[in-house]
């Protein structure tokens, strides 16, 4: 069993979901560990992508990061142009 070192900090946890968002294409786990606009420790941002999977904002396609969470924009617009049923 792996000891935790430390728990990530909310700003550290927002920083990476911004990066999954904010990605043209769906990164692997490397991709975007080395993208984030500040260096954190990789066993922290396992536990980071851990943390968002469990709580349903990722997902894991083959070796890529999908943003799934429902505050997608092109998501609204859908719901917002769709047909109403009662």
């Amino acid at each position: 069993m792996s000891t935790v070192l430390h728990e990530p900090k909310l700003d550290t946890i927002l920083m990476v979901e911004k990066a999954i968002k904010d990605a043209v294409e769906h990164p692997s786990r490397t991709e975007l560990w080395r993208s984030l606009p500040r260096k954190i420790q990789y066993q922290t941002f396992k536990r980071i992508l851990k943390y968002l999977e469990a709580s349903n904002k990722i997902v894991f396609d083959k070796n890529r990061i999908v943003w799934v969470a429902a505050d997608n924009p092109k998501l609204k617009k859908l719901l917002e142009e769709s047909v109403k049923i009662r």
